[in-house]
């Protein structure tokens, strides 16, 4: 009789140490909209829904620079319940000094990506589907499996035909773009290491 391996029920917080601990309290109090839920010198509890904390900072001075060309965690996401939230929460940003380092229309998600201030990655993203079951369905298609990256996007353009009136139907359509070269995605999320190692490989497969 084979074992059944328990999933656990959600995944439940992340927790980033940091140098920086005033300026990336500050920075996920203005991505994410949170409140401080526990604060004590040199750590912070945050959560934007009735998790009791989906976030922690914790101060450990003396770190050593994160280095985007290292093995562990790419980015980490939030999904907001419309395109007109995302897009608020890309203007706000904006309005304070916070420019995205990347935009683009993944298929299944449109995303805006940016960086905190030890260089980590947050994408902030919209479902385009109702359902998981129409997203897998995507993921499975020719589309997707033809460019899995994403299509990119201007965050003003998108913006104005929103608020011009522009139906969600329309707004959420990804355009067929055919295959897309790892070594287009922007230097500002890839980091300027692996951006030249993709341009080499790519000259190098030419």
């Amino acid at each position: 009789m084979s074992e059944v391996i328990p999933a656990p029920a959600k995944f439940a917080h992340l927790v980033l140490k940091t140098s920086r601990f005033k300026e990336q309290r500050e920075f996920y109090q203005e991505l994410l909209g949170a409140r401080i839920v526990h604060e004590a010198p040199g750590i912070v509890f945050l959560s934007y829904d009735d998790e009791h904390h989906r976030l922690a900072i914790m101060q450990r001075p003396g770190l050593l620079p994160k280095l985007k060309n290292m093995a562990g965690v790419d980015h980490h996401a939030y999904t907001y319940d419309t395109l007109e939230n995302l897009l608020i929460t890309w203007r706000r940003m904006k309005s304070n000094g916070h420019e995205p380092v990347w935009s683009t229309h993944h298929g299944g998600t449109i995303s805006i990506y940016y960086q905190d201030r030890d260089k980590n990655l947050i994408e902030t993203q919209v479902d385009v589907f109702d359902s998981i079951e129409e997203t897998n369905k995507f993921l499975l298609g020719d589309d997707f499996q033809s460019n899995p990256i994403g299509v990119d996007f201007d965050p003003e353009d998108l913006w104005q035909r929103l608020k011009d009136g522009e139906a969600w139907e329309k707004l959420k359509l990804r355009n067929p773009s055919g295959p897309r070269d790892p070594a287009t995605i922007p230097r500002a999320y890839l980091g300027g290491f692996a951006w030249i190692m993709l341009q080499l490989r790519s000259r190098l497969r030419g």
